[in-house]
């Protein structure tokens, strides 16, 4: 069975192809929005199916899935029944639980994998595991999109790419800083800013003390909550 996917038609109930072709949706479909993986999942299995995406600034966002009303209400009916039993709420917890250990098992390791990047003087112990800390606090919770939860690269770059990203936050005038709209401007202030808080990292590496206004130390001092941060692959140092 082949999945055909689509982007959004003009109007409703219309579809265009990727050739550009606007199509009408077959009588009797409908669109199950996404939200229920497993409901999404099984409409897959149960035969044809148009999967509708839409792409923004670069990025990838599911509309839903368009299938046969009928199929739809059969299967939301047996997945409801199969919910409502204690056999599948067992499983629920259990599977909360394995996720639960692994994700506290990830944190752990990321934060290990932050120190070692960061490679402090032994002086400066202490606040290689307050940064750490604070960029694992940040950087890992399932769903947030930062460069921590990828898989694409090793933990070890995962670590440095998520250190650099919060100093660029907490560090710097970033968020404030007008960036021209010219292309590659954005990366440009982004590696200028990385090399500042490498050059910062440097200092504690080798045991030199702390500037008197340090801006790594007032943000640890700081202790605010910063804006999550758009990791792109491309992008982020």
């Amino acid at each position: 069975m082949s999945t055909h996917t689509y982007a959004p038609g003009p109007t409703p109930n219309t579809v265009r192809s990727p050739a550009g072709e606007v199509l009408n949706v077959p009588p009797g479909w409908v669109l199950l929005p996404p939200g229920d993986a497993a409901l999404t999942r099984r409409v897959k299995a149960a035969g044809e199916h148009w999967v509708v995406q839409e792409w923004i600034r670069r990025k990838c966002y599911s509309r839903g899935v368009l299938a046969p009303a009928a199929t739809i209400e059969t299967i939301r009916a047996a997945l409801s029944a199969e919910r409502s039993t204690e056999s599948f709420a067992k499983r629920k917890q259990a599977g909360a639980k394995r996720r639960e250990k692994v994700q506290e098992e990830y944190v752990e390791d990321f934060t290990g994998a932050i120190v070692a990047f960061l490679d402090f003087h032994p002086m400066h112990a202490a606040l290689a595991m307050r940064l750490a800390q604070a960029v694992a606090l940040h950087a890992t919770p399932v769903g947030s999109g930062t460069v921590a939860r990828t898989k694409r690269i090793p933990v070890e770059q995962r670590a440095e790419a998520a250190v650099i990203a919060w100093m660029r936050h907490r560090t710097t005038a970033y968020d404030s800083m007008p960036i021209p709209r010219a292309e590659g401007q954005r990366r440009e202030v982004r590696r200028m800013l990385a090399q500042r808080s490498k050059a910062l990292l440097e200092r504690y590496r080798g045991g030199d003390a702390p500037l008197k206004r340090c801006p790594l130390q007032r943000a640890l001092s700081a202790g605010a909550v910063y804006g999550g941060d758009d990791f792109h692959p491309a992008m982020d140092d």
